[in-house]
């Protein structure tokens, strides 16, 4: 019996030694964590369960047979994150560059069955040279898996992908049917095509680093959620924003614990400038509103006229949606309206309740947007705040122009409640702009053009710009002080905790994509 358990010993640290010694300073020398590392900073001390630790491949193709790693370049298992279990797969690049091949992606298949099955969420620490292209149309068949796996669990199980080190051809597909993905800067990358086809076919000279590196998927693509200096600090976000969601869509996101006080908020009566062209950060309002540090924004260098991100508000989890005056005034473009869909149906799927904050002059003009499709992309976050059905409140604070004021949660498409403050100016248009229209030849008739102008500008303003006529209707359910806008809130949210909508029967709702 002893020489069996020194036997399973010896295959166990074989095991944990991935690659070798050689390949895990290499690993180091890149700024780079192991596989086994990642897990240990993810994990709760002592929680991890392995599975799949003695697997190896089972081809002989191209000299396979004497490369044989036990694990096969990935660490798969399960332990708990604050407490709370989770599910982790962790491509362990020091062995044949983490290359997925069939038993490596099983692991991965049989990790994401077991999420599945026990409705918690996945974890993937990517890091993989792709597919081993000596096991041919295998590897290709185990990432297919995979994908089909992320396709069905998606709005069931939150799916969070870090992105480790490189990430190329197929595997980036994976990460991107997933809810997050978080890049680490100048160790990772993502790319369909990599720097020699880009050149090979279309002649353009670009680095990795420019071409999917976590900062031009933070800026430019919008692939990547989040980025971070470094794979700790990367695991710490992921760790948090693990916090604001549930487990799975069935059950709610934990609660932690909030002492009421007072809740009045002064700072907010002096937010909004007295000239309603003058830019605002909304974060400050925002900051304001939320139990104290407790905004974790979400896409932060993306489409920047729109903010969103998870707070908490009298101890729960919500999803904050803003119109972002200090960039482009707040318009909505295609970036912006595919960012906040996107944020609005996360929110939803996982039981998240939904505060937005509006403060919008209309949707952007221009050749550059109607030819890129602004119509089709606008109607994604039309489309993606009427389908949900979870708790949503919005707050005007100031504009609230044209189409762009319907898109953003209004009564009109299904909002439980709709406050404003008396900075508000609910209209078709600006003043200005309706006054030109409506008054054309009156002003271009009258002695002093200008003159004319300004004083039917004032005219249509007193009678539109303001929240009144909207109140008078019931398209506001009430005028606020600024100041006791956390108090509404706090109120508000708890009355809609028990809310139950259903949606019409149907096979899926189509989206405008």
């Amino acid at each position: 019996m002893n020489d069996k358990i020194q036997l399973l010993q010896d295959k166990n640290e074989q095991a944990l030694k991935g690659g070798g010694e050689k390949r895990i300073e290499s690993q180091h020398k890149k700024g780079k964590l192991t596989a086994r590392e990642r897990i240990q900073f993810l994990l709760d001390e002592g929680s991890f369960q392995e599975v799949g630790k003695l697997v190896t491949h089972r081809s002989t193709n191209f000299g396979l047979d004497k490369q044989k790693f036990y694990g096969d370049g990935v660490v798969t298992g399960y332990g708990r994150v604050n407490g709370r279990l989770v599910y982790v797969f962790s491509q362990d690049f020091t062995v044949l560059g983490g290359s997925l091949a069939e038993a490596h992606a099983e692991k991965i298949c049989k990790i994401m069955d077991m999420a599945m099955k026990n409705g918690a969420p996945v974890i993937g620490l990517n890091d993989s040279g792709g597919a081993r292209i000596q096991e041919g149309v295998v590897s290709l068949g185990g990432y297919a898996d995979i994908f089909y796996r992320n396709t069905m669990a998606s709005g069931v199980v939150p799916q969070l992908s870090a992105i480790l080190g490189p990430c190329a051809g197929g595997a980036v597909y994976s990460p991107a049917l997933t809810d997050f993905i978080l890049m680490a800067e100048n160790t990772s990358y993502m790319f369909v095509t990599g720097p020699n086809v880009v050149k090979t076919v279309t002649h353009e000279e670009v680095t990795s680093e420019e071409l999917g590196g976590a900062m031009t998927h933070a800026s430019k693509s919008g692939v990547t959620h989040f980025t971070a200096p470094n794979e700790v600090e990367l695991i710490h976000q992921l760790k948090q924003l693990l916090s604001y969601m549930p487990q799975n869509c069935e059950e709610e996101s934990p609660v932690y614990p909030y002492e009421l006080g007072n809740e009045v908020r002064p700072k907010l009566n002096g937010i909004i400038p007295e000239n309603p062209n003058q830019p605002y950060d909304i974060r400050d309002v925002i900051s304001e509103v939320v139990d104290g540090e407790s905004f974790f924004e979400v896409h932060k260098e993306y489409a920047e006229n729109i903010v969103v991100g998870f707070a908490r508000i009298g101890g729960k989890s919500i999803g904050v949606v803003a119109n972002q005056p200090a960039v482009l005034a707040g318009v909505l473009d295609i970036n912006s309206s595919k960012k906040g869909a996107r944020f609005v149906r996360f929110c939803d799927a996982f039981n998240i309740p939904l505060l937005v904050f509006e403060d919008v002059p209309g949707f952007l003009p221009g050749t550059d947007q109607e030819w890129n499709g602004i119509i089709s992309n606008g109607a994604k976050l039309l489309f993606a705040f009427s389908e949900a059905t979870v708790p949503r409140i919005t707050v005007i604070t100031r504009k609230a122009y044209g189409g762009a004021y319907d898109v953003m949660n209004s009564k009109h498409i299904g909002a439980d409640l709709n406050f404003a403050w008396p900075t508000a100016e609910i209209a078709v248009m600006g003043a200005k702009g309706a006054a030109e229209i409506i008054f054309r030849k009156e002003i271009a008739e009258s002695e002093d053009p200008s003159t004319k102008l300004a004083e039917k500008e004032q005219e249509y303003a007193e009678m539109f710009a303001h929240p009144y006529r909207a109140a008078e209707r019931g398209y506001v359910d009430e005028v606020i002080i600024p100041e006791n806008t956390r108090t509404k809130l706090l109120d508000a949210f708890k009355m809609l905790e028990n809310k139950v909508e259903h949606l019409p029967k149907k096979k899926h709702s189509n989206i405008p994509l």
